[in-house]
């Protein structure tokens, strides 16, 4: 999730300026406008997604309410944490309690127009009661349906691009350099194995009734154990995309301040240490917001931020002709291709929104051309950034190409800049999936659930300011978390989830491809892992 986690998606459509007209037309009426015939009607029909189910009981329950924010961008709302008011997950801070706070995302037991009907309704006749359920489950079903947000094809589809194309796009020329030439394939081959699977958690999601979220597809297919290893993977993912950002921000600000510095007595603290203690108390006070609906939106200018990156690239390269260095570049390097495994897999970490963006679809049918359409995009921008900053700068590729960018050009400050402004938004709404989990866990009973809320975000930024500062080796710790987390969640996990839950209906050719993969992931994860922390521990 990481890159992809930390760009969040945004795009939504408006809500619907009429909501409860629905409500308003003869409760004997079906909401087509037709008449109710008075036949059987099964409320299940009209409320299935309301349905007690048995995976909304197990931890984590706040994961699809916490990646919803990724997927939809609720209206701006600023709440702090003393404010009383919380309306939806962007309102993830808690209530007076864990318990309550999980309540107040539950269904109404009663929807708008319903209350002067129930004592009447208590003396009817049967058939008169089953005709007001039937109708009451219609518009009950109406109203759920005018709250989502729904997304158009293009709409999914620039989710897509922003889940999938981040900080990762600032390190494949740094890839290349790790393995040469050669090693670029690696790319455009876990493109096709990431698109693959991608498409795997969809017929996962429809396997069966209730699957919404990857935690639960985790589950279905290996029980509880299932969904807590997968969620705590997911989690842990997240955290260290938030220890990439402190690091990406430090990085880009030392050099845009190299001098800076703060002495304490005879210890001084150098520009990377000063800037990331500087950023983890900037972004600290984000981490406390209850509603992050405001970052989210903000937090929508991945995109252009990416194509901003993109473009001053190429202008610096080509425009203000800073050259090419394609005499020192290498065919293929053995010695450190491992590194760049883990980073052109870091560059397709996004299964674990991916079955976010499908529940949030207009039409789901157009699922696979969407995921075809963001995957097609995302590695189209990888590839150019990749072939033109190594050509660019050579062996003498920084783990940021942004870091090679000559400092007195224009287009060099603006790409610098934007990549130090994009990350103050992404880091909350990254860390605050992490911190809603451990919320979960909060006994339901206490009175001091708002400082331990408080306590726990506040633990979770300075361990990551921690973390952040004991490997300050950008390019090295992406290709850890691409290695060691990305390869299980985005290539093995599906192929196994897969093979399991669909098991009987599993063709050859399906077993397959999900066999190949999941050896594919597994020596990927091996040799990644190694590699990337041999050079951190040489380098520390």
């Amino acid at each position: 999730m990481t890159n992809s986690e930390t760009d969040y998606i945004f795009f939504a459509e408006s809500e619907n300026e009429d909501e409860g007209k629905d409500f308003d037309g003869d409760e004997d009426k079906d909401l087509d406008g037709d008449e109710d015939d008075g036949k059987d009607c099964d409320i299940s029909d009209y409320a299935e997604d309301d349905k007690p189910n048995s995976l909304d009981t197990a931890w984590p329950q706040s994961y699809r309410k916490s990646m919803d924010l990724y997927s939809n961008v609720a209206s701006p709302n600023l709440n702090f944490l003393a404010s009383p008011s919380f309306p939806s997950l962007g309102s993830s801070f808690i209530s007076s309690s864990p318990k309550r706070r999980h309540t107040s995302f539950g269904k109404p037991l009663l929807f708008p127009g319903d209350d002067n009907q129930q004592p009447q309704e208590r003396h009817s006749s049967d058939h008169s009661l089953h005709r007001h359920q039937t109708s009451s489950a219609k518009k009950l079903s109406q109203y759920h349906k005018s709250q989502i947000r729904q997304s158009s094809f293009g709409q999914s589809v620039v989710n897509g691009v922003n889940l999938l194309c981040g900080v990762a796009l600032l390190s494949t020329p740094y890839a290349v350099k790790e393995g040469g030439w050669v090693g670029l394939s690696i790319l455009f081959i876990f493109c096709v194995l990431a698109y693959y699977t991608g498409i795997l958690l969809r017929y996962c999601l429809d396997s069966q009734p209730g699957l919404k979220t990857y935690p639960d597809i985790g589950e279905a297919a290996f029980g509880i154990v299932g969904r807590l290893f997968i969620a705590i993977i997911l989690y842990v993912e997240l955290y260290a995309a938030c220890v990439e950002l402190i690091i990406l921000e430090s990085d880009n600000l030392s050099s845009l301040f190299p001098n800076a510095h703060l002495s304490f007595g005879e210890y001084q603290l150098s520009p990377q240490y000063l800037f990331a203690i500087v950023i983890t108390l900037a972004v600290l006070p984000t981490v406390w917001l209850r509603n992050l609906s405001v970052l989210s939106y903000i937090s929508a200018g991945g995109v252009f931020v990416t194509i901003i990156l993109v473009i001053c690239l190429f202008w610096v390269g080509l425009v203000d002709d800073v050259g090419f260095q394609t005499e020192s570049t290498t065919t293929l390097n053995l010695s450190t291709l491992p590194v760049s495994i883990g980073i052109y897999g870091y560059c397709y970490a996004g299964h674990a929104v991916l079955p976010n963006i499908y529940m949030s679809m207009e039409k789901r049918s157009q699922y696979p051309l969407v995921l075809l359409a963001s995957f097609a995009i995302c590695t189209s921008l990888y590839g150019g950034v990749a072939i033109m900053g190594y050509m660019m700068f050579g062996e003498s590729t920084e783990s940021q190409f942004t870091l090679n960018l000559p400092t007195k050009l224009l287009a060099s400050k603006i790409a610098v800049w934007a990549t130090v402004i994009s990350p103050f938004t992404k880091y909350a709404l990254t860390i605050s999936p992490v911190a809603l989990s451990l919320e979960e866990l909060i006994p339901s009973n206490t009175s001091m659930s708002h400082l331990y809320s408080i306590l726990i975000r506040t633990a979770l930024v300075i361990s990551t300011l921690l973390v952040a500062l004991s490997v300050p080796f950008f390019g090295l710790v992406m290709s850890l978390i691409g290695s060691l987390l990305t390869m299980l969640v985005s290539l093995i996990f599906p192929c196994a989830c897969f093979l399991r839950i669909v098991r009987g209906n599993v063709t050859r050719l399906q077993g397959s491809l999900c066999v190949l993969i999941i050896a594919i992931g597994f020596v990927s994860l091996a040799f990644g892992t190694y590699g990337a922390l041999s050079e951190i521990i040489q380098q520390l």
